[in-house]
């Protein structure tokens, strides 16, 4: 060994106690930064059950990623109406920031309730009066949840319909850059504005998609060749059919936008990378809506399932989110706290 290795070994020999006295007087492990929460799996809640009694004792604690949650309309008997063919769910990450939402504003349920649907990403909401549950859930054996960018989509599209050539690659292309080349300040709402035409400010206000707004011509056609969107009773899957047999504009990315516009429920506010998006105040950053950062609008994780009846999941629980009062709700845009 020459001197260099043994001065070398004991350096590292050194270096490696200090490091050891370090980690065991802050309790966190080399490499990581110290988390308030607990570590343990066995410490975070792991079934419906226990997802409800933590939300009952006002418990702000970490969740499996087992465990999903979706929001729905009180009274529904799948996570989304039944003619989606996938839902929409929210991750872990998700469900621990609903229990830090009631953790903090107990006593103020209406910043929980709607606190809740401005993090999943619902528009509309200064009016928004629709009794609304969420529902915790975990999974049937062998169904997995998927990342829902848009790439995502078309392979699932791919896969179902086979290579029918309405989905090209050219347009898939051009709708993921959109998206993808966001400059400071741009934000999810402004590269729908881009793709579609339809004007920001006239989609924060609730218009529906029309000329008048400025929706171009190829993101109208393929609106109207897929036909009605599930929530008016149709399937997910036939709008995606009618969009494929009847749409004959363009193929570019407006068109393939309506498509999942439509028929899957990926409206304007949908970011297409697996992350949620609002111009709402986020409910954790302590400032107006107008003085956070488009960065801190982001929220959380969301996911897509295949769309399946409560009866069907291995075990579930529905939480009662508290709305308050339409058109009383400041703090959406003066902030939470």
């Amino acid at each position: 060994m020459t001197l260099h290795q043994l001065t070398t070994g004991r350096r590292g020999r050194l270096l490696t106690a200090l490091a050891a006295c370090l980690f065991a007087v802050l309790g966190t492990a080399p490499g990581a930064l110290a988390d308030p929460r607990p570590a343990r799996a066995a410490d975070c809640v792991s079934t419906p059950a226990e997802y409800r009694a933590a939300w009952d004792a006002r418990e702000a604690r970490c969740v499996a990623p087992t465990l999903f949650g979706t929001t729905h309309t009180r009274g529904d008997t799948t996570l989304y109406p039944s003619g989606f063919w996938y839902a929409w769910a929210g991750s872990n990450t998700n469900l621990e920031r609903y229990l830090q939402l009631r953790a903090r504003y107990g006593d103020q349920p209406p910043k929980t309730g709607i606190g809740v649907l401005s993090f999943v990403g619902y528009p509309g909401l200064d009016d928004w009066d629709t009794p609304t549950d969420l529902a915790v859930y975990t999974l049937p054996p062998g169904v997995r949840a998927q990342v829902p960018a848009f790439e995502a989509w078309f392979r699932l599209l791919d896969e179902e319909f086979g290579n029918t050539g309405a989905y090209p690659l050219a347009a898939q292309r051009d709708l993921v850059l959109a998206y993808s080349r966001l400059r400071r300040g741009e934000d999810v709402v402004g590269a729908f504005q881009d793709v579609t035409g339809c004007r920001r400010s006239q989609l924060l206000k609730g218009a529906a998609p029309s000329a008048a707004i400025g929706c171009n011509r190829s993101f109208l056609d393929a609106l109207a060749a897929a036909g009605p969107s599930p929530y008016d009773g149709a399937s997910s899957l036939d709008c995606f059919a009618g969009f494929q047999t009847r749409y004959t504009g363009p193929r570019n990315a407006a068109a393939l936008r309506a498509a999942l516009y439509q028929c899957q429920d990926a409206g304007f506010l949908n970011t297409g990378v697996g992350l949620g998006y609002n111009t709402y105040a986020n409910p954790f950053v302590c400032r107006p809506a107008a003085a956070q950062t488009v960065r801190q609008r982001y929220t959380g994780r969301e996911f897509v399932l295949p769309n399946a009846s409560f009866a069907d999941l291995p075990s579930h629980v529905d939480i009662p989110l508290d709305l308050g009062t339409p058109g009383r709700r400041p703090f959406l845009t003066k902030g939470y706290c």
